[in-house]
């Protein structure tokens, strides 16, 4: 039974409440905020999320000092030679996590201040469709969002707790010397990668033939090359974790239908889960999914007038950062700003997998496109190179592009790269592909060269 009344209790009005303080909620309110909406950001944690506080922000920071330890590498192929590093992992934990400290900070004392955003720490709830209670307050609004984000999920074996989960891994004060990750996802692809980088022996298990099996094929495979070639990486596909053991010397024994593996830590990355069976939501007319996602039209609206969901709760294959962003500031457009057919679309949306090397995506894979244009319809086009940059170091790793055409016209429905630089090659092209070019407009564009990003407008 609901024990949250609204009985004797003097309830503060709001022209709009947000319930969670990530990404998706900030931008929203930031966004309704400049339009003169009175707003109130409800954030049981810290701002920013999963992605400033344990998420993209300071994976990125790992990721760059993985992509430094290859730079060793490649610097003798250039005719450097020097001693090798050494690497202090506390040393960067403690830059990144002042880093990170900077930026909740800035939001708490700046960005929503600013704003004109009224911010309260605590765990909301619903009351009913228009109000909800925190730290003993109730408050109410003719518009509530809920951006309440997700959490890392583990796997239900035994001994499932002696693992550690990617929030947990932004704690490690030492790199672990011998470490299994658990999955076949970005997350988990990510860990696997720069972990192995910075030294550790890596064992990345998955339970199908391959990770990031929703991509394309032609990428994937490209991938695979590179995670076989990693001396401290070893791939076991088809395993499913049986079994963890916490052994005398706080070591693990990771127990699969297969293999039996040591390790010093394991991380469980095999997916996320949505924080809203926790806010209240019985209490109100907004039906949870089984999955734990909230159903939302294309301005997500739910069931319910004037409350709105936006972010990972929604589900769907484009749960990023960028993504709930967009959809906050277009949800508060259309709102407050008269911009009354504003929402984002769901497709042609890019996305970076910061894996060694890295993977960049948009529109749809080939056997996307041919489920929606037919075989017929579909031309792909493809290469795969050294770069030049790549050529002369002593772990050459090589760039492979895929375009992805439809119709007499081949417009451009997908493009996926794989190899240094991509991520930030990709955002111009995704641009063009969003914008409807053809494969001819790729050709009339002159290349900028020597490049490797010029082979996606010489491709044949």
């Amino acid at each position: 039974m609901n024990d949250i009344k609204k009985v004797n209790v003097m309830v503060q009005k709001y022209d709009a409440i947000i319930i969670g303080g990530g990404s998706g909620g900030l931008s929203y309110a930031e966004r309704a905020a400049s339009y003169g909406v009175k707003c109130l950001l409800i954030e049981k944690d810290k701002l920013g999320g999963t992605c400033v506080n344990v998420g993209c922000v300071p994976k990125k920071v790992m990721w760059n000092a993985a992509n430094i330890a290859h730079t060793f590498d490649d610097a003798k192929g250039y005719g450097f030679s020097f001693e090798g590093p050494s690497f202090s992992w506390s040393t960067l934990k403690a830059k990144r996590d002042q880093y990170i400290h900077n930026i909740v900070n800035w939001y708490n004392e700046s960005y929503m201040p600013n704003a004109g955003v009224d911010v309260i720490h605590g765990a909301a709830k619903f009351v009913d469709n228009k109000t909800v209670e925190v730290n003993g307050e109730q408050y109410s609004a003719e518009t509530i969002v809920i951006s309440t984000g997700g959490y890392p999920l583990r796997l239900d074996v035994p001994g499932t707790e002696y693992g550690i989960t990617s929030d947990e891994f932004f704690d490690l004060e030492e790199a672990p010397k011998r470490v299994a990750v658990v999955g076949a996802g970005y997350i988990a692809v990510e860990l696997a990668q720069l972990l192995s980088a910075l030294g550790s022996k890596t064992e990345l298990l998955c339970r199908g033939d391959m990770v990031l099996r929703h991509f394309d094929s032609y990428i994937t495979e490209h991938l695979y090359e590179e995670l076989m070639k990693d001396e401290h990486l070893t791939l076991h596909p088809r395993s499913n974790v049986q079994e963890v053991i916490k052994n005398a010397d706080g070591s693990l024994t990771v127990r699969t239908e297969r293999e039996t593996l040591e390790v010093d830590l394991l991380v469980w990355a095999i997916g996320r889960g949505y924080n809203t069976h926790n806010i209240g939501l019985e209490n109100t007319d907004v039906p949870v999914n089984p999955d734990g996602t909230i159903t939302v039209d294309k301005y997500q609206a739910t069931n319910v007038e004037g409350v709105y969901a936006l972010g990972d709760i929604i589900g769907g294959k484009y749960q990023l950062t960028p993504v709930a962003i967009a959809a906050g500031r277009r949800l508060a457009d259309r709102l407050h700003n008269g911009m009354t057919d504003r929402h984002l679309e769901y497709h042609n949306i890019p996305s970076i997998v910061f894996s060694h090397p890295p993977i960049g995506t948009t529109g749809l894979t080939e056997k996307e496109a041919i489920a929606e244009y037919g075989q017929a319809a579909i031309t792909c086009y493809t290469t795969s190179f050294t770069a030049m940059y790549s050529s002369f170091s002593d772990k050459p790793v090589k760039t492979a592009m895929k375009m992805v055409c439809a119709g007499e016209e081949e417009k451009i429905v997908g493009i996926h790269l794989i190899g240094p630089s991509v991520d930030e090659m990709l955002q111009g092209f995704a641009v063009a592909v969003k914008m409807g070019a053809r494969k001819q407009d790729f050709d009339d564009t002159v290349a900028l060269h020597p490049t490797a990003a010029e082979e996606l407008v010489t491709m044949r």
